[in-house]
């Protein structure tokens, strides 16, 4: 009896007791059997100093002990997790989300008034309500926003041993081996991490953030055509696209590819495509829907199987030589033909509607050696009949006797 009434009077005074904590998916870690100790009233809470439950688990097999840092209360007001101060919905500091937003939540900083702020959260939370008010989230925040938990953040502490040279427990140590950073981010406070002021973290990610929204201009001048991505044609139409870009600048067309799922966007000026990109870039969006822009590209910079750069991996080709007869040889398909590398012009066909030969066909006829004209007498029946049933030239490859087998 005693008990309940030190509870129940605890409870009275602002004392915060709970049975589940308030966590991020990368401090509960990746093992969904997690086990948790629980004590009541055991720590002091790092921004209200009000007494909470706190909570202490392993995430992994190679991570540290965690534990809760602030209260629920405290947890509600700013939507963070108790443990790690990062936003629950986007996993991002709270200085970088209330920067995209545009959003700025206060929370009192003196005693007396954080208080009576944490009594009046107290309140809203018993009714029902959330003290933190939800907004349409911006095309910035959902770029820079973590979509995939981070485990990293659970590692265990770096060996102080280890840093002075003194380490000598080796493989056996449950702490890491590294040399701790330096810099801005060595240096992390939890209450500026909360409140959103001057926290290294933030810091870094929105300068990631402003290099993100430039965008450089082709050095083509001819190139007023805009490349935009993600575009879903369930959702965004021709009339949608118009109504975004025209106030830049004249359109000339619009053109959409459904099955790619992306448009472009061709100015009639090289000016108002680039105040369409600058102005544009990293903070498009059409009902709710964050899609990426970029340049196009001119259609000289087209990929082109027929007109592609060779490889200047692979070794050039030889160069072609003349041979004697007027062919032209060709070093690089040998492998094609082992036998000969030289390929001449084919030998003139006689035709009826061919013109007479000339005396120096038939004097070089007449002089060949009897047995030699024999055999070509012989030859050239056959090889004539077949011409003159195809009418056509005469091609070795297509003489069904040179591969040792009669037809008739």
């Amino acid at each position: 009896m005693a008990s309940q009434i030190a509870l129940h009077l605890k409870e009275k005074e602002g004392w915060e007791r709970s049975d589940f904590p308030i966590l991020c998916e990368s401090c509960l870690g990746d093992n969904p059997y997690v086990r948790m100790t629980r004590t009541d009233f055991d720590k002091e809470c790092k921004i209200c100093t009000r007494p909470f439950t706190v909570f202490r688990w392993r995430p992994g097999s190679d991570a540290r002990y965690k534990k809760t840092e602030v209260c629920q209360t405290c947890a509600k007001v700013k939507n963070v997790c108790q443990t790690c101060l990062l936003d629950l919905e986007f996993g991002l500091p709270v200085q970088v989300r209330d920067a995209a937003m545009k959003t700025q939540s206060l929370v009192p900083v003196s005693e007396a008034n954080r208080e009576y702020f944490a009594e009046l959260a107290n309140r809203q939370i018993a009714n029902g309500e959330t003290p933190y008010q939800r907004e349409e989230p911006s095309a910035m925040i959902q770029r820079l926003a973590r979509t995939a938990p981070y485990y990293k953040r659970n590692r265990a502490h770096i060996c102080s041993f280890f840093v002075k040279g003194e380490c000598k427990r080796g493989t056996q140590c449950p702490f890491r081996h590294e040399m701790p950073e330096t810099g801005e981010l060595a240096v992390q406070n939890i209450k500026d991490r909360y409140y959103g002021t001057n926290d290294p973290v933030a810091n870094k990610i929105l300068k990631r953030g402003e290099t993100m929204h430039k965008i450089t201009p082709p050095v083509d001048p001819d190139i007023t055509t805009l490349f935009v991505g993600n575009v879903n044609p369930a959702i965004i139409s021709e009339d949608d696209l118009r109504s975004t870009f025209y106030i830049y600048g004249d359109l000339r067309s619009i053109r959409m590819s459904p099955h790619q799922q992306c448009a472009f966007i061709m100015f009639t000026t090289r000016a108002g495509a680039e105040h369409a990109a600058e102005a544009l870039h990293g903070r498009l969006s059409i009902k709710g829907l964050p899609l990426r822009l970029a340049w196009g590209r001119s259609p000289a910079m087209a990929p082109n199987q027929f007109n592609a750069a060779p490889d200047p991996s692979l070794p050039p080709p030889p160069p072609p030589t003349t041979v004697p007869g007027g062919g032209v040889s060709a070093p690089g398909l040998s492998f094609l033909f082992p036998k000969a590398t030289s390929f001449s012009a084919a030998p003139p066909v006689a035709s009826d509607s061919s013109p007479a030969l000339s005396e120096s066909t038939v004097s070089s006829e007449s002089s060949i050696e009897p047995e030699e004209k024999t055999q070509q007498q012989e030859q050239q029946p056959t090889t004539q009949g077949k011409q003159g049933k195809q009418n056509k030239a005469y091609y070795p490859s297509t003489d069904p006797s040179a591969f040792g087998t009669n037809i008739a």
